[in-house]
């Protein structure tokens, strides 16, 4: 691949006219040559930092007689367009999409930039990442760079060759691109670059990614999709039947599983073409998604507040309308109002979902199957539940997966409830002399074995797959990561001894994040 054909485009605002007024013809006249000055320091033309203006903008706030509160209008407005400016994907938007991003967001500056910095909370963009996959993993460091190791029976890891890997490998064939987001799904990786681009590889299909006939064809190596390169997008989500793509201003965006419109469009399974997710979200701005089996979930992110939108199927209420029939259109889910909640954080399960507020608390519905919603029981749930056994603790992240919940904590602890399948919940019971090591968990616990790391998880991800036994990863704010669960194939990035199928305790990968 051609690496230099990939990077971030240069692209500028638009300049200041060239405004010479009325030619004068005097031969009297002399003719000098015209100097273009710009008052923005070093930045481009166009750009208007307020910290490269102070004078332009004192002068504003003190000399042109404002009434207080517009002054203090205008101070925050210039300070959160000021902030937009810098986030990375805002830079190379023209004049215009800047303007319909504002307005899509409400007509304010300011929830512009409430709605930038609530997706890049929400996915970790442009930081470190590492994505526990089915029976095979990657991670992606704070620069960009990609490493992927395990099962590599459809050239999912991208390396070229359809060999495992027992420790991360680099993929050399993305030198000189940034990878800013990754989603992995059975025999299949996408990523997403800084300039909006999306490559994938493994089985060359957007939909019945498990053990469908589709994606018979195998791609090893990272490959642009070619019918996204007019959307800049920021999100990819593998579903099992679907996959979908967010963009840079908020739209959704999917691919196959729509031939009965269970995605609100009619499509063929093999369709290679994103289809935009409209209905209710027409003029929604969405900042995340979230792909379960076959079903989705987008938070936006409105004037009015954050917000949750299912589509998709409804067995075991997993979309959350306090019924299990499906939803052929993207449908609000009411019941976070009437519990006063402000979702920030959105997970899809194979057959459950979870949201944490910005209040901290913990959200969960769908199927309950070995206690993944940690209420205490194996009861379905059809709309939301706050999780009360984890009213004293501020959460900031949720993972799901195949009815596994893990719930990460404002000062770095981390609980987990539900199946114990493959030792995946990090809880050892069986060397603490009280039993079995693999059962499940109703109600949510403290992961023991990852205070003995030391140092505050930032990070938790696991495997989302009905099919494949269990992993999962936990990221430390210095960029270490550990694995634990599932290790036949090599997903877990550590090599396995003595017939070992599993890692019980949190062990350190070797490579560096950060």
């Amino acid at each position: 691949m051609d690496a230099t054909t990939s990077g971030t485009p240069t692209i500028q605002y638009h300049n200041i006219p060239d405004q010479s007024g009325t030619a004068i013809a005097a031969a009297s006249v002399p003719t000098f040559p015209r100097q273009v000055r710009h008052c923005f320091g070093d930045s481009s033309p166009g750009e208007f930092p307020l910290a490269a203006n102070p004078s332009i903008v004192l002068h504003v706030l003190t000399a042109c007689n404002l009434d207080p509160r517009d002054l203090a209008k205008l101070e925050a407005k210039l300070a959160a367009l000021d902030i937009c400016q810098k986030r990375a994907i805002f830079k190379p938007m023209t004049d215009e999409e800047c303007q319909n991003l504002k307005r899509k967001c409400g007509g304010s500056w300011k929830l512009a930039l409430r709605f930038l910095l609530a997706g890049e909370a929400c996915c970790r963009r442009e930081k470190s990442q590492a994505i526990a996959g089915p029976a095979h993993s990657i991670a992606v460091t704070s620069t960009g760079v990609v490493y992927s190791f395990g099962s590599n029976t459809s050239g999912q890891l991208g390396h070229g060759t359809m060999e495992e890997e027992w420790r991360p490998q680099q993929i050399r064939s993305l030198q000189g691109i940034r990878i800013i987001q990754a989603a992995a799904g059975a025999g299949r990786t996408m990523l997403v670059s800084d300039a909006g681009r999306v490559y994938a590889f493994g089985k060359d299909s957007f939909g019945e990614a498990e053990f469908g006939v589709q994606g018979t064809k195998l791609v090893a190596t990272p490959q642009l999709i070619e019918s996204l390169r007019d959307i800049f997008v920021v999100q990819t989500a593998i579903g099992n039947f679907f996959t979908a793509v967010l963009s840079r201003e908020g739209r959704v965006y999917t691919f196959s599983w729509g031939k009965d419109r269970k995605l609100g469009h009619q499509t063929e399974p093999n369709d290679v073409e994103p289809q935009p997710l409209l209905g209710t979200l027409e003029d929604v701005p969405i900042v995340q998604i979230a792909a379960g089996y076959c079903y989705l979930l987008c938070l936006a992110c409105q004037p009015s507040g954050m917000s949750v939108y299912s589509v998709g199927c409804g067995l075991g209420g997993k979309l959350g309308h306090g019924s299990r029939m499906d939803e052929k259109h993207p449908r609000l889910i009411e019941q976070f109002r009437l519990l006063n909640l402000q979702p920030m954080v959105v997970a899809s399960g194979a057959w459950h979902a979870a949201v944490v507020a910005q209040d901290g608390r913990v959200c969960t519905w769908g199927w309950g199957r070995y206690g993944c919603l940690g209420h205490g029981n194996e009861e379905c749930e059809s709309v939301p539940k706050v999780v009360e056994a984890l009213s004293k603790v501020k959460a900031v992240h949720v993972a799901t997966g195949d009815y596994t919940t893990f719930v990460l904590s404002e000062d770095g602890d981390v609980y987990s409830f539900g199946c114990g399948e493959s030792a995946s919940l990090g809880h050892n019971t069986a060397a603490e002399g009280q039993g079995n090591r693999h059962a499940n968990v109703l109600s949510p616990e403290l992961v023991k074995s990852l205070k003995q790391v030391k140092e505050k998880v930032v990070q938790i991800s696991l495997t989302n797959s009905i099919h494949w036994n269990a992993h999962t990863f936990a990221l430390t704010e210095s960029g270490k990561l550990y694995a634990f669960g599932a290790g036949d194939k090599g997903q877990l990035g550590v090599e396995l001894m003595n017939n070992q199928t599993e890692r019980v305790n949190p062990e350190r990968v070797d490579i560096d994040l950060e």
